[in-house]
């Protein structure tokens, strides 16, 4: 009796080429699998994730529901992908199916592409049979989040282009254009009226000491990012940006949206409701949010119902505490979560649309005193000329 002889994983399937070789698919450059456990950064994954992956996602999961194999869904995929990196990541993924591996063990190579969330959605939908459905979840969430992030952006866009472009014309004058009138009034020998000398005295400071003052500039900037990524330092910035009047109660509704959101998804999927908040706690982009819901796992750990848990904090509005307890009695949390994103979404927008709204006049007056005060302190000595030249 021979005796059996069992095909690794990691051994190419009977009838197809090694993993490596490419010669029977048109002659394309190979791609080796990554060893399972290996995890890769991909260069560009900003980018990769904010762009191109609600695409991929959605198209994946429309091959995916019409009856197409994964790994000709994935082929399909990296076919028509034009992104070098992100190519590549599809490549390794489809050969790593090909040699045995579930669909979210092979994205969990590339974390910085495919997040926990990401994964663990995944997985859920394969656990379930509904993987064509839960990755157009994904592709939803993922599309939403875009939206949002576009809209915060869009919003603080203008008013930091209009800000920073007024702050370079005085730059500008201060530097190039005050010294001239300086010179000219020094000629006369008359005493220059206030606002005049405190303009040519800082254009004189600016430009003896402007470039140590930039370095200073730097310094902090540099010094304020490295206390920012500490724990002490990020818990106190991301708190004042909770409690900043206005752009607070913005960023507050903005964390309430994620939060709801993600966590919805993820307990849609069929993600147990402690690894959840493990992985909901680093995606609502504020560490003291993280640091409340990671408090709140505890509380459901020892048995407490999530809404109790979230029940004592100031960072989410008590509308998300209020939802979430009538979801947990009704049994139906991922639906009250999604119906409490969608809430803050619009919240959200109107919001950024009253600040725009707001924001624009208060840039006008704001340019109008910068450039209009130069202005009239290099011109005030002019209206008293008479008054300088008789001296």
């Amino acid at each position: 009796m021979s005796p059996v002889v069992r095909r690794s994983n990691n051994q190419p399937r009977p009838g197809r080429p090694p993993s490596g070789s490419r010669a029977a698919r048109g002659g394309r450059p190979a791609a080796a699998s990554s060893p399972r456990g290996r995890r890769t950064r991909v260069p560009g994954a900003g980018k990769i994730v904010s762009d191109l992956l609600p695409g991929f996602s959605r198209q994946l999961s429309a091959m995916l529901a019409a009856g197409m194999p994964i790994v000709s869904a994935l082929e399909a995929l990296e076919e028509q992908t034009d992104n070098k990196n992100f190519k590549q990541v599809v490549t390794h993924v489809r050969l790593n199916i090909e040699n045995g591996s579930a669909l979210s063990d092979a994205l969990r190579q590339y974390p910085s592409v495919f997040d926990d969330l990401y994964c663990n959605m995944v997985r859920g939908g394969e656990s379930g049979g509904q993987l064509a459905e839960t990755i157009g979840r994904l592709a939803g969430f993922l599309e939403a989040s875009a939206r949002l992030r576009r809209k915060v952006r869009s919003a603080m866009m203008y008013p930091a282009i209009v800000f920073c472009i007024a702050m370079a014309i005085a730059t500008a004058m201060i530097v190039f254009i005050v010294p001239v009138f300086g010179d000219m009034f020094a000629d006369f020998g008359a005493e220059l009226p206030g606002p005049t000398q405190a303009l040519i005295d800082l254009s004189n400071g600016m430009r003896a000491y402007g470039l140590y003052v930039l370095a200073a500039v730097v310094a902090g900037v540099i010094l304020f990012k490295k206390w920012k990524a500490t724990e002490a330092g990020g818990m106190a910035f991301h708190g004042f940006l909770l409690r900043t009047p206005v752009f607070g109660e913005l960023n507050r509704k903005v964390v309430a949206a994620r939060f709801a959101r993600t966590f919805g998804h993820l307990i849609k999927s069929g993600v147990p409701i402690l690894h959840a908040l493990n992985i909901v706690s680093g995606a609502t982009g504020n560490k003291l949010a993280r640091r409340v819901i990671l408090d709140a796992r505890n509380g459901v750990e020892k048995g407490e119902p999530l809404s109790t848990a979230l029940g004592n904090q100031t960072v989410f509005p008590i509308m998300v505490v209020r939802m979430l307890q009538a979801g947990e009695k009704t049994g139906r949390v991922d639906e009250m979560m999604d119906r409490i994103a969608n809430y803050y979404d619009d919240e959200v927008d109107t919001m950024l649309a009253g600040l725009t709204s707001m924001l624009e006049p208060l840039l006008m007056v704001f340019l109008g005193v910068v450039i209009g005060g130069i202005v009239l302190c290099m011109f005030l000595p002019i209206f008293k000329m008479g008054e300088v030249v008789s001296r």
